[in-house]
């Protein structure tokens, strides 16, 4: 069998600019632009995940709708880095705003913000389901 990979998603935006200058702030590169119908971001260099970000305009050609507070926000991009705290500071001083800062859960050290679209962008300490903070 194949390997199989994953290798991003699509977000529906309201503004493609405003999303992309929030998820460059926290890292991502531009890969491939139209605006303002289309960018490709990527974090993690070639190998990395990619999001794409379609503007509602765009999608909305195929009967496509923003989705309401309750369902951004229960939609979790998931990223890790090793210096939660550290990824914090530098953060917070290029304007990103987080709902939670960093703190302890029974699976992990996470924090998290919200896009400008209100999807949830969680940071987590370490790599996901191997850095529990509470042994089992």
């Amino acid at each position: 069998m194949d390997t199989l990979r994953l290798e991003g998603l699509s977000l529906t935006v309201a503004d493609v600019a405003a999303s992309v200058e929030f998820y460059v702030k926290i890292g991502f590169e531009i890969v491939y632009k139209t605006e303002p119908a289309f960018v490709l971001i990527r974090m993690g260099g070639s190998e990395g995940g990619t999001i794409g970000l379609l503007s509602v305009a765009e999608a909305s050609k195929e009967g496509v709708v923003l989705p309401n507070a309750a369902q951004a926000r229960a939609t979790h991009i998931e990223l890790t880095t090793d210096d939660l705290d550290g990824l914090y500071k530098t953060l917070v001083s290029r304007g990103i705003v987080f709902n939670e800062p960093p703190h302890d859960e029974p699976w992990e050290r996470v924090m998290t913000a919200f896009d400008p679209d209100g999807y949830a962008v969680e940071f987590a300490q370490g790599r996901r389901g191997h850095n529990k903070t509470v042994p089992q």
